[in-house]
């Protein structure tokens, strides 16, 4: 573990590889985001419920997890580099005054959090190359900017050119009895930046899930997931390698 990541298990070859980008809402004593400190418990610092469940799945044979270990208030390793959304000012509503930062202080952040993350990544997936790589996020059931927007998906899978393990996936969820969304609650063809630096660009399979927080917020749902998508993906690496 460093400041910007942790792996939990060892990765190995042939074995998957859970990603999450927001699975921490920590912020270091020294960052001062001048936010209400009950906003650190919200979707827009953490993804609710990854962690959990991507350390449950990392129990598993052949799994291993490599977690962000920043809110993504601080850098949001999901987004490219040079986007304004990679240090928010705003979120959901909310601004954000303590990254309204100059070029040297922008330039820290990412060279601190940003670049050890995704170097960290590259380095995992080239040295062990993982037989999948599962993308885990988790939604919320609707944003407080648009409250009107129910999300009634339980789960969605995203992707962008690269729809392989997506359309393997899809039924096997849908098998399950889950309202499954099919690039929803949004598109992976808009939010899709680590895995398509990671997997897309070197023709590495992947699986892109969202999971609604309500389904693993607590350990039991967590425990439900974990062993669900654990079935699901050693069954989707095993029809991409047939």
């Amino acid at each position: 573990m460093n400041d910007a990541w942790k792996l939990i298990g060892e990765p190995k070859a042939g074995g998957i590889l859970v990603v999450s980008d927001h699975a921490s809402n920590r912020v270091p004593d020294d960052i001062d985001l001048g936010i209400d400190p009950t906003l650190l418990q919200q979707h827009i610092a953490i993804d609710i419920g990854v962690a959990g469940l991507a350390e449950i799945m990392s129990e598993s044979a052949g799994y291993a997890a490599f977690l962000g270990n920043v809110s993504r208030l601080v850098c949001d390793f999901n987004r490219e580099e040079h986007q304004p959304a990679a240090i928010p000012i705003a979120s959901d509503g909310h601004a954000i005054p303590g990254n309204a930062l100059d070029h040297e202080a922008y330039e820290a952040r990412l060279h601190r959090f940003f670049r050890p993350y995704h170097s960290k990544l590259a380095e995992l997936l080239e040295q062990h190359r993982p037989v999948l790589t599962l993308s885990l996020h988790s939604f919320t059931p609707q944003l407080e900017s648009h409250p009107e927007k129910q999300r009634p998906w339980q789960v969605g899978v995203l992707y962008n050119e690269d729809d392989g393990a997506a359309r393997i996936a899809i039924p096997l969820l849908k098998a399950e009895g889950l309202c499954v969304g099919d690039q929803q609650p949004y598109s992976g063809k808009l939010l899709n930046a680590t895995m398509n630096r990671h997997c897309e660009a070197h023709g590495r399979p992947y699986l892109g899930i969202e999971i609604r927080q309500d389904q693993i917020r607590d350990t039991m749902g967590q425990s439900v997931w974990a062993e669900r998508l654990v079935r699901i993906c050693n069954e989707v690496a095993l029809k991409l390698r047939a």
